[in-house]
Protein backbone atom coordinates (compact mmCIF):
# COMPACT_ATOMS: atom_id res chain seq x y z
CA UNK A 1 0.00 0.00 0.00
CA UNK A 2 1.56 3.32 -1.03
CA UNK A 3 2.02 6.13 1.44
CA UNK A 4 -0.06 8.35 -0.84
CA UNK A 5 -3.10 6.35 0.28
CA UNK A 6 -2.46 6.80 4.00
CA UNK A 7 -5.48 8.25 5.84
CA UNK A 8 -7.57 8.52 2.62
CA UNK A 9 -10.80 7.33 4.17
CA UNK A 10 -10.41 9.40 7.31
CA UNK A 11 -9.42 12.45 5.30
CA UNK A 12 -12.51 12.15 3.15
CA UNK A 13 -14.73 12.22 6.23
CA UNK A 14 -12.89 15.17 7.75
CA UNK A 15 -12.90 17.12 4.50
CA UNK A 16 -16.65 16.74 4.18
CA UNK A 17 -17.10 17.95 7.76
CA UNK A 18 -14.89 21.00 7.16
CA UNK A 19 -16.70 21.89 3.95
CA UNK A 20 -20.13 21.55 5.56
CA UNK A 21 -19.30 23.64 8.61
CA UNK A 22 -17.41 26.27 6.61
CA UNK A 23 -20.43 26.73 4.37
CA UNK A 24 -22.61 27.57 7.39
CA UNK A 25 -20.14 29.63 9.40
CA UNK A 26 -19.27 31.76 6.38
CA UNK A 27 -22.69 33.43 6.56
CA UNK A 28 -23.80 33.25 10.22
CA UNK A 29 -22.80 32.58 13.81
CA UNK A 30 -22.74 28.82 14.39
CA UNK A 31 -25.44 27.47 16.68
CA UNK A 32 -25.71 24.03 18.26
CA UNK A 33 -28.68 23.34 15.96
CA UNK A 34 -26.52 24.11 12.93
CA UNK A 35 -23.81 21.71 14.07
CA UNK A 36 -25.86 18.73 15.29
CA UNK A 37 -26.65 17.10 11.91
CA UNK A 38 -23.13 17.75 10.62
CA UNK A 39 -21.54 16.25 13.75
CA UNK A 40 -23.84 13.23 13.63
CA UNK A 41 -22.66 12.55 10.08
CA UNK A 42 -19.04 13.03 11.17
CA UNK A 43 -19.39 10.50 14.00
CA UNK A 44 -20.70 7.86 11.58
CA UNK A 45 -17.93 8.59 9.07
CA UNK A 46 -15.23 8.42 11.75
CA UNK A 47 -16.58 5.10 13.00
CA UNK A 48 -16.30 3.78 9.44
CA UNK A 49 -12.66 4.94 9.43
CA UNK A 50 -11.64 2.72 12.39
CA UNK A 51 -12.21 5.40 15.02
CA UNK A 52 -13.92 3.79 18.03
CA UNK A 53 -17.51 5.02 18.30
CA UNK A 54 -17.07 6.51 21.79
CA UNK A 55 -13.97 8.34 20.57
CA UNK A 56 -15.81 9.67 17.53
CA UNK A 57 -18.43 11.06 19.89
CA UNK A 58 -15.69 12.59 22.06
CA UNK A 59 -14.23 14.34 19.01
CA UNK A 60 -17.70 15.62 18.11
CA UNK A 61 -18.19 17.03 21.62
CA UNK A 62 -14.77 18.68 21.51
CA UNK A 63 -15.62 20.28 18.17
CA UNK A 64 -18.98 21.46 19.48
CA UNK A 65 -17.26 23.24 22.39
CA UNK A 66 -14.88 24.95 20.03
CA UNK A 67 -17.30 25.87 17.26
CA UNK A 68 -20.67 26.79 18.79
CA UNK A 69 -20.91 30.58 18.77
CA UNK A 70 -18.15 30.94 16.19
CA UNK A 71 -18.49 33.76 13.69
CA UNK A 72 -15.87 34.21 11.01
CA UNK A 73 -14.42 37.75 10.95
CA UNK A 74 -14.50 39.60 7.65
CA UNK A 75 -11.72 38.67 5.24
CA UNK A 76 -10.93 35.46 7.17
CA UNK A 77 -11.20 32.02 5.57
CA UNK A 78 -14.07 30.03 7.08
CA UNK A 79 -12.41 26.70 6.26
CA UNK A 80 -9.27 27.70 8.12
CA UNK A 81 -11.32 28.52 11.22
CA UNK A 82 -12.94 25.08 11.11
CA UNK A 83 -9.65 23.31 10.37
CA UNK A 84 -8.01 24.97 13.38
CA UNK A 85 -10.78 23.68 15.65
CA UNK A 86 -10.48 20.22 14.12
CA UNK A 87 -6.70 20.12 14.54
CA UNK A 88 -6.97 21.23 18.18
CA UNK A 89 -9.52 18.49 18.85
CA UNK A 90 -7.36 15.78 17.25
CA UNK A 91 -4.23 16.92 19.11
CA UNK A 92 -6.21 16.89 22.38
CA UNK A 93 -7.24 13.27 21.78
CA UNK A 94 -3.83 12.09 20.57
CA UNK A 95 -2.06 13.75 23.50
CA UNK A 96 -3.84 11.71 26.17
CA UNK A 97 -1.17 10.42 28.50
CA UNK A 98 1.53 11.60 26.09
CA UNK A 99 4.99 12.37 27.38
CA UNK A 100 8.38 12.64 25.80
CA UNK A 101 10.60 9.70 26.60
CA UNK A 102 14.32 9.63 25.82
CA UNK A 103 15.12 5.96 26.21
CA UNK A 104 18.69 6.33 24.97
CA UNK A 105 19.50 9.00 27.57
CA UNK A 106 17.83 6.88 30.23
CA UNK A 107 19.93 3.87 29.26
CA UNK A 108 23.17 5.85 29.24
CA UNK A 109 22.47 7.10 32.76
CA UNK A 110 22.20 3.55 34.13
CA UNK A 111 24.90 1.66 35.94
CA UNK A 112 25.82 -1.80 34.60
CA UNK A 113 24.19 -3.34 37.70
CA UNK A 114 20.89 -1.66 36.87
CA UNK A 115 20.21 -1.98 33.12
CA UNK A 116 17.18 -0.41 31.49
CA UNK A 117 14.63 -3.19 31.06
CA UNK A 118 11.85 -3.01 28.45
CA UNK A 119 9.40 -5.89 28.04
CA UNK A 120 7.33 -6.01 24.86
CA UNK A 121 3.79 -7.39 24.67
CA UNK A 122 1.38 -7.90 21.78
CA UNK A 123 -0.51 -10.58 19.86
CA UNK A 124 1.09 -12.54 17.05
CA UNK A 125 1.29 -10.75 13.72
CA UNK A 126 1.48 -7.15 14.94
CA UNK A 127 5.19 -6.80 14.11
CA UNK A 128 6.57 -7.25 17.63
CA UNK A 129 9.73 -9.10 16.60
CA UNK A 130 10.62 -6.47 14.00
CA UNK A 131 9.82 -3.70 16.49
CA UNK A 132 12.24 -5.15 19.05
CA UNK A 133 14.92 -5.29 16.35
CA UNK A 134 14.23 -1.62 15.54
CA UNK A 135 14.63 -0.69 19.21
CA UNK A 136 17.89 -2.64 19.31
CA UNK A 137 19.08 -0.75 16.22
CA UNK A 138 18.07 2.59 17.80
CA UNK A 139 20.07 1.86 20.96
CA UNK A 140 23.14 0.44 19.22
CA UNK A 141 23.17 3.31 16.72
CA UNK A 142 23.31 5.68 19.72
CA UNK A 143 26.26 3.84 21.23
CA UNK A 144 24.37 1.63 23.72
CA UNK A 145 24.48 -2.07 22.87
CA UNK A 146 21.36 -3.91 24.10
CA UNK A 147 20.77 -7.54 24.97
CA UNK A 148 17.83 -9.15 23.16
CA UNK A 149 15.96 -11.78 25.18
CA UNK A 150 13.56 -14.22 23.46
CA UNK A 151 11.08 -15.26 26.15
CA UNK A 152 8.54 -16.69 23.71
CA UNK A 153 9.34 -20.34 24.32
CA UNK A 154 6.18 -21.68 22.70
CA UNK A 155 5.84 -20.39 19.13
CA UNK A 156 7.88 -22.26 16.57
CA UNK A 157 10.39 -19.99 14.93
CA UNK A 158 9.99 -17.10 17.39
CA UNK A 159 13.48 -17.45 18.86
CA UNK A 160 15.07 -18.06 15.48
CA UNK A 161 13.58 -14.83 14.09
CA UNK A 162 14.93 -12.76 16.96
CA UNK A 163 18.28 -14.58 16.86
CA UNK A 164 18.67 -13.66 13.17
CA UNK A 165 17.93 -10.02 13.92
CA UNK A 166 20.45 -10.05 16.78
CA UNK A 167 23.12 -11.54 14.53
CA UNK A 168 22.50 -8.95 11.81
CA UNK A 169 22.66 -6.14 14.35
CA UNK A 170 25.65 -7.56 16.19
CA UNK A 171 24.00 -7.59 19.61
CA UNK A 172 23.90 -10.35 22.26
CA UNK A 173 20.99 -12.79 22.18
CA UNK A 174 19.62 -14.85 25.06
CA UNK A 175 17.06 -17.60 24.40
CA UNK A 176 15.76 -20.73 26.05
CA UNK A 177 14.72 -24.19 25.03
CA UNK A 178 11.15 -24.54 23.78
CA UNK A 179 8.76 -25.16 26.65
CA UNK A 180 11.09 -23.52 29.20
CA UNK A 181 9.71 -21.08 31.77
CA UNK A 182 9.66 -17.69 29.98
CA UNK A 183 10.22 -15.80 33.23
CA UNK A 184 13.43 -17.74 33.87
CA UNK A 185 14.66 -16.87 30.37
CA UNK A 186 14.08 -13.18 31.06
CA UNK A 187 15.85 -13.53 34.42
CA UNK A 188 18.85 -15.14 32.70
CA UNK A 189 18.95 -12.33 30.15
CA UNK A 190 18.96 -9.65 32.83
CA UNK A 191 21.71 -11.43 34.77
CA UNK A 192 23.74 -11.78 31.55
CA UNK A 193 23.46 -8.05 30.94
CA UNK A 194 24.46 -7.21 34.53
CA UNK A 195 27.46 -9.53 34.49
CA UNK A 196 28.80 -8.10 31.22
CA UNK A 197 27.94 -4.44 31.65
CA UNK A 198 25.16 -4.07 29.09
CA UNK A 199 22.83 -1.22 29.96
CA UNK A 200 19.68 -2.28 28.05
CA UNK A 201 17.60 -5.46 28.03
CA UNK A 202 14.87 -5.87 25.39
CA UNK A 203 12.60 -8.84 26.16
CA UNK A 204 10.13 -10.45 23.78
CA UNK A 205 7.09 -12.30 25.14
CA UNK A 206 4.61 -14.80 23.70
CA UNK A 207 1.89 -13.32 21.54
CA UNK A 208 -0.98 -15.75 21.59
CA UNK A 209 -4.48 -14.30 21.46
CA UNK A 210 -5.04 -11.61 24.06
CA UNK A 211 -8.01 -13.60 25.41
CA UNK A 212 -5.73 -16.47 26.48
CA UNK A 213 -5.87 -16.50 30.29
CA UNK A 214 -2.86 -18.83 30.63
CA UNK A 215 -0.80 -16.38 28.59
CA UNK A 216 -1.84 -13.52 30.84
CA UNK A 217 -0.66 -15.42 33.93
CA UNK A 218 2.61 -16.14 32.15
CA UNK A 219 3.08 -12.45 31.35
CA UNK A 220 2.27 -11.42 34.92
CA UNK A 221 5.01 -13.76 36.14
CA UNK A 222 7.50 -12.25 33.69
CA UNK A 223 6.65 -8.78 35.00
CA UNK A 224 7.07 -9.90 38.62
CA UNK A 225 10.48 -11.44 37.86
CA UNK A 226 11.84 -8.77 35.50
CA UNK A 227 10.40 -5.70 37.21
CA UNK A 228 10.71 -3.83 33.91
CA UNK A 229 11.24 -0.10 33.70
CA UNK A 230 8.86 0.05 30.75
CA UNK A 231 6.10 -2.27 29.53
CA UNK A 232 5.57 -1.61 25.83
CA UNK A 233 2.53 -2.82 23.92
CA UNK A 234 2.90 -3.29 20.18
CA UNK A 235 -0.31 -2.90 18.15
CA UNK A 236 -0.98 -3.02 14.42
CA UNK A 237 -2.53 0.10 12.85
CA UNK A 238 -4.32 -2.10 10.32
CA UNK A 239 -6.34 -4.00 12.93
CA UNK A 240 -8.61 -1.03 13.66
CA UNK A 241 -10.77 -1.33 16.75
CA UNK A 242 -9.29 -4.73 17.61
CA UNK A 243 -6.11 -2.83 18.53
CA UNK A 244 -8.17 -0.91 21.10
CA UNK A 245 -9.49 -4.15 22.62
CA UNK A 246 -5.96 -5.58 22.76
CA UNK A 247 -4.67 -2.45 24.47
CA UNK A 248 -7.42 -2.51 27.08
CA UNK A 249 -6.93 -6.22 27.76
CA UNK A 250 -3.13 -6.08 28.14
CA UNK A 251 -3.34 -2.96 30.29
CA UNK A 252 -5.79 -4.64 32.66
CA UNK A 253 -3.72 -7.84 32.74
CA UNK A 254 -0.17 -6.54 33.19
CA UNK A 255 -0.31 -2.76 32.87
CA UNK A 256 1.31 -1.00 29.93
CA UNK A 257 3.42 2.15 30.00
CA UNK A 258 3.45 3.07 26.33
CA UNK A 259 2.30 1.89 22.92
CA UNK A 260 4.19 1.28 19.69
CA UNK A 261 1.93 1.55 16.65
CA UNK A 262 3.18 -0.48 13.68
CA UNK A 263 2.39 -0.46 9.94
CA UNK A 264 1.43 3.21 9.98
CA UNK A 265 2.78 3.49 6.43
CA UNK A 266 0.09 1.06 5.20
CA UNK A 267 -2.86 2.35 7.26
CA UNK A 268 -5.38 3.55 4.67
CA UNK A 269 -7.95 4.64 7.24
CA UNK A 270 -5.88 6.27 9.96
CA UNK A 271 -8.27 5.94 12.88
CA UNK A 272 -6.44 3.41 15.03
CA UNK A 273 -4.02 5.88 16.62
CA UNK A 274 -6.84 8.20 17.61
CA UNK A 275 -8.83 5.36 19.17
CA UNK A 276 -5.97 3.68 21.04
CA UNK A 277 -4.78 6.95 22.57
CA UNK A 278 -8.26 8.08 23.57
CA UNK A 279 -9.68 4.83 24.95
CA UNK A 280 -6.66 3.63 26.94
CA UNK A 281 -5.24 6.96 28.05
CA UNK A 282 -1.83 5.37 27.41
CA UNK A 283 0.62 7.28 25.25
CA UNK A 284 1.63 6.21 21.79
CA UNK A 285 5.35 6.98 21.90
CA UNK A 286 6.68 5.32 18.74
CA UNK A 287 5.35 4.42 15.30
CA UNK A 288 6.69 1.90 12.81
CA UNK A 289 6.76 3.28 9.29
CA UNK A 290 8.33 0.45 7.28
CA UNK A 291 10.34 -2.77 7.42
CA UNK A 292 13.86 -1.32 7.71
CA UNK A 293 15.59 -1.10 11.09
CA UNK A 294 15.56 2.69 10.97
CA UNK A 295 11.81 2.84 10.25
CA UNK A 296 10.93 3.69 13.84
CA UNK A 297 9.90 7.24 14.70
CA UNK A 298 8.94 9.05 17.90
CA UNK A 299 5.22 9.79 17.92
CA UNK A 300 4.34 13.48 17.92
CA UNK A 301 0.61 14.22 18.47
CA UNK A 302 0.65 17.58 16.67
CA UNK A 303 2.65 16.24 13.76
CA UNK A 304 0.35 13.23 13.46
CA UNK A 305 -2.73 15.47 13.46
CA UNK A 306 -1.13 17.63 10.78
CA UNK A 307 -0.46 14.50 8.73
CA UNK A 308 -4.12 13.50 9.00
CA UNK A 309 -5.20 16.98 7.89
CA UNK A 310 -2.57 17.39 5.18
CA UNK A 311 -4.18 18.31 1.89
CA UNK A 312 -7.33 19.66 3.51
CA UNK A 313 -6.01 23.22 3.70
Amino acid sequence: MSRALVFNRLKKALKKFVDNVAEVVATKTLSEEDLEPILEELVISLAESDVAFEVAEEIAESLKRRLVGTKVPRFKDAREVVLKALEESLVEILSKGYRRLNLVAEAKSRSPENPLKIVFFGVNGVGKTTTIAKFAYMFKNAGVTPVIVAADTFRAGAQEQLRRHAERLGVPFIGGRYGADPASVVYDGIEYARARGYRVVLADTAGRMHTDRDLMEELRKIVRVARPDHKALVVDALTGNDAVEQAKFFDEAVGIDFIVLTKVDADVKGGTAISVAAVTGKPILFVGTGQEYNDLEPFEPKRYAEKILAGLR
